[in-house]
């Protein structure tokens, strides 16, 4: 039996993966995620491009449907499955799908959500909070199966650094904008108590063999809840200054902390036995835009490790798929045991 719903855990993920939906492509992905809810009975519905099942609860579980560009296609071996969207977060949906496929619709305790444009703008989660408003919510995420119940908050900038063009042979009659940028860089790697996250780097070009008079480059910092937003893009702009240099905040945002979900969350991990451990997730997820527009306390959990998504070694444990969807059976049940204690 446990071999038989691992092999309908990977066919289900193989499926979802080899359905293109970087962001703003997601149609596809949402008809074959309605049509699976929809053979399940569930009264599974679009708002925009969002599909929803009883998105009106107190209790939602969601995740996205939106892809990094595609880097490499699904393969996997006895242990992992691989391929961009594998782990971010597609092992997610199937989780999901999995665990709904064993609760039926009957007995199902909590709402469900899967955005879409999470790795652009976070349109989908922006659209769904302007009309719904739960109070409790798992976003799922590659977390290595670990309950994030701390979100870091984040800025992402734009630095434009301006120089003075001079010949190649004579650096010394010019300002490389390039060297100006990374002195912005190692500046701001110095900030304490923040994580700074250099991510893109243009300036000059390779036919015109002359120091740049222009570079610009993308940074992202992101820090614990402890600290706002607005102190660190303070600091960032003293540390900055304002010579030759064009700031452009991208985004910025504040993290929080959580605590009746996770350890709800905790108690269903507990009852089946698995080990329990809290962690922290440091980059943007849509539990920002479910905190911030509706007051929701979030707990971020999901099978598969962070660092190797966006890249092609993007990758995620079958085994640790399976366990998230029994959580999230075990997690219904205890919703249904504390629903009952309150009547």
């Amino acid at each position: 039996m446990l071999k038989n719903f691992s092999m309908e855990a990977l066919s289900l993920l193989e499926k979802l993966v080899k359905i293109e939906s970087s962001s703003g492509r997601e149609e596809r992905l949402a008809s074959f995620i309605l049509d699976y809810l929809h053979s399940l009975k569930y009264g599974a519905f679009m708002e925009g491009a969002n599909v929803l099942v009883f998105p009106e609860r107190d209790f939602i579980i969601a995740s996205h449907m939106d892809t990094f560009k595609v880097l490499s296609t699904f393969s996997s071996d006895d242990e992992y499955a691989y391929g961009t969207g594998v782990c971010d977060a597609k092992a997610s949906i199937a989780a999901i799908l999995l665990a709904l496929k064993k609760i039926t619709v009957e007995k199902i305790n909590f709402g469900v959500v899967f955005f879409h444009d999470e790795e652009g703008e976070g349109i989908g989660s922006k659209e769904y909070c302007k009309t719904y408003r739960p109070s409790m919510a798992v976003v799922m995420e590659p977390t290595n199966m670990t309950i994030a119940n701390v979100q870091y908050g984040g800025l992402e900038l734009k630095i434009r650094v301006m120089g003075r063009a001079a010949h190649g042979a004579f650096p010394e009659m010019g300002e490389n904008a390039i060297e100006k940028c990374m002195d912005v860089i190692r500046k701001l790697l110095g900030v304490k108590r923040v994580k700074v996250s250099a991510q893109y780097i243009r300036g000059g070009s390779p036919e015109d063999f002359v120091i740049p008079d222009e570079c610009e480059a993308r940074i992202e910092i992101f820090f614990k809840p402890n600290l706002k937003v607005e102190d660190v893009l303070s600091r960032v702009k003293r540390i900055l200054g304002s010579r030759d240099l064009e700031l452009i905040v991208k985004d910025a945002y504040s993290g929080f902390m959580s605590n009746k979900t996770p350890m709800l969350l905790k108690e269903a991990m507990k009852s089946l036995g698995y080990k329990v451990k809290f962690s922290e997730m440091p980059s943007w997820t849509d539990a920002i835009n479910l905190h911030e527009m509706a007051g929701c306390d979030v707990a971020i959990f999901g099978p598969g490790e962070l660092y190797s998504c966006h890249t092609r070694g993007e990758r995620v444990k079958i085994k640790d798929v399976i366990a998230a969807a029994d959580i999230l059976v075990a997690l219904n049940n205890l919703l249904a045991k504390k629903r009952s204690h309150l009547k």
